[in-house]
C-alpha cells in the first residue's frame, strides 16, 4: 500500500511521522480550515479555486494564513511531487496553532500549516457501478446562521453523526436536512437530482457548501445543454427523482441508486453518464 506523506514546516516526511502539539486549538477546539485537492498525472485540479475559498474560509474566522497563495502553490507542487502516485487526494490544513488552554484564539500566536497526500475512495468500485445505497440522517446540518456552510472548517462532528447513521443502517451514506427539513447535502458532498429533464441541486442558503466539483458539474451541464438550477429541495423530491448522484472532490461522481429504500427510476441514468463522461475528461486537461 501506497505510504501517505505530509508537508510540514517545509519538509516532506512519512505523514505517521508528522504531528501537532496537543495545545494546538485545531485539535482542541476545531479552530482551523482545510481544503480536499485531488491531483491527476500530477496536477492539482482547479488549484487556484481551491486556494482561494480556504483564503476565504480563514477570512471568515479571523485566521491569518502564514503562507501566501504562491508558497501554498510550491508546497503543493513539492508535496505531489514526492507522492509515490501520479493520481491521488491532498488534505490542506491550517490550525489556529498552538495556544493556552480556553477558547480565546488571541493566545494562538503562529497558525500551523500540513498538506497530506494519499489516496482516497469514498465508495467502492461496484457502488460506482451500482450505485450508492444512501439515507437520510436525523442529524441536522448546522444552520448558516450558527456556521455559515461556505466556511470549510475542522468542525464536522454533526457530518460525522450522519455518517455513523448511514453505517448503522448499512448505506453507503447520509443526506442531511436543514433545520427546516430542505436537503443540504450529503456527509462529504453536493447532491443532485434529475427530474423531467431538469437538473437541481440545493442552494448555498439552504446549507449546501460551495462546492467546487458542484460548480465544475454546472459547467459541464451548460456546455451539454442540460437546464440546471439551484431550488430547494425536501425528501419528496429525491424519492421521485428520475436520477440522482452525488459530487465532491473525494467523491468526484457518485450515482445513487436508492434514498431511504426508494429506488430510482434510472441508475445510473443517462445525464450521469453524459456528465461523468465529461468530467473524466475535464480533470485529466484542464
Amino acid at each position: 500500500m501506497t505510504e501517505a506523506i505530509c508537508w510540514i514546516n517545509g519538509k516532506i516526511i512519512p505523514a505517521h511521522s508528522a504531528s501537532v502539539s496537543v495545545l494546538d486549538h485545531g485539535l482542541l477546539y476545531g479552530d482551523g480550515v482545510f481544503e480536499g485537492i485531488r491531483f491527476y498525472n500530477r496536477r492539482a485540479f482547479r488549484l487556484q479555486t481551491h486556494l482561494q475559498r480556504i483564503l476565504r474560509s480563514a477570512t471568515a474566522l479571523a485566521l491569518k494564513i502564514p503562507l501566501n497563495t504562491v508558497e501554498l502553490t510550491q508546497a503543493i507542487h513539492a508535496t505531489i511531487a514526492a507522492f509515490d502516485l501520479a493520481d491521488g487526494y491532498l488534505r490542506l490544513v491550517v490550525t489556529r496553532g498552538s495556544g493556552r488552554m480556553g477558547l480565546d484564539p488571541a493566545n494562538c500566536t503562529k497558525p500551523e500549516v500540513f498538506i497530506i497526500a494519499d489516496q482516497l475512495s469514498m465508495v467502492s468500485e461496484s457502488v460506482r457501478t451500482r450505485g450508492a445505497r444512501v439515507i437520510i440522517a436525523a442529524t441536522r446540518r448546522l444552520g448558516a446562521d450558527g456556521l455559515d456552510p461556505r466556511i470549510k472548517s475542522l468542525n464536522y462532528l454533526n457530518h460525522i453523526l450522519a455518517r455513523m447513521e448511514a453505517s448503522n443502517a448499512g448505506a453507503d451514506e447520509a443526506i442531511l436536512l436543514n433545520a427546516q427539513g430542505h436537503v443540504a447535502e450529503g456527509t462529504a458532498d453536493n447532491l443532485f437530482i434529475v427530474r423531467a429533464g431538469l437538473l437541481l441541486t440545493p442552494p448555498c442558503s439552504d446549507g449546501a457548501l460551495e462546492g467546487i466539483t458542484r460548480a465544475v458539474v454546472m459547467e459541464l451541464a451548460q456546455q451539454l445543454g442540460v437546464s440546471c438550477r439551484e431550488t430547494t429541495l425536501g425528501s419528496y423530491d429525491l424519492y421521485t427523482a428520475d436520477e440522482c448522484f452525488l459530487t465532491g472532490t473525494g467523491a468526484e461522481i457518485i450515482p445513487v441508486r436508492e434514498v431511504d429504500g426508494r429506488i430510482m427510476a434510472e441508475c445510473p441514468g443517462p445525464i450521469f453518464h453524459q456528465l461523468n463522461a465529461l468530467y473524466q475528461q475535464r480533470v485529466l486537461t484542464e
